[in-house]
């Protein structure tokens, strides 16, 4: 049995080989495809991990995964989650969420990263401009997570 890792989501110019350089071994560019087709068509995805801010923009993801498989919700907007009742039925489907962690599952998270040295990708701004950087958030601008650094 194989794991294989891919991407789905929307590619900004210049930004087009970005989950690959993360592991993806697939990206697929849910401006230019159908995301569910695609991975319908590949047979293989077992779970779908959604972090969008944008519920709208998961709800094409619940035909997705394959029979049995699960579109695992770990983000979400204002806008509900529309979910055709055929999607889930038929061919067994799951949608789960949460928020993510435990206090101690986080502790064992950071630990994990602490001793491989992992480090996250983010977009550090001064305090000064923060509303700059809140107006980028809201627009979907941000590349990453967007940090206000205190001391610059």
């Amino acid at each position: 049995m194989s794991c294989g890792r891919g991407r789905l989501g929307t590619v900004r110019r210049g930004r087009a080989r970005f989950p690959e350089e993360l592991g993806a071994e697939l990206h697929i560019d849910s401006t230019d495809e159908d995301p569910a087709a695609v991975l319908q068509e590949l047979g293989r995805a077992a779970a779908v991990i959604a972090t969008a801010a944008d519920s709208a923009s998961m709800s094409p993801l619940v035909p997705g995964p394959a029979p049995h498989g699960r579109l695992i919700v770990l983000g979400g907007g204002g806008e509900p989650l529309t979910v055709d009742g055929a999607d889930l039925l038929f061919p067994t489907r799951t949608v789960v969420g949460g928020m993510v962690g435990s206090a101690i599952e986080n502790e064992d998270d950071l630990a994990f990263v602490q001793r491989r040295g992992i480090r996250a990708y983010t977009e550090a701004m001064s305090l000064s401009e923060a509303p700059r950087a809140f107006t980028r958030m809201m627009a979907g601008a941000a590349r990453f997570r967007i940090v206000l650094d205190m001391a610059a």
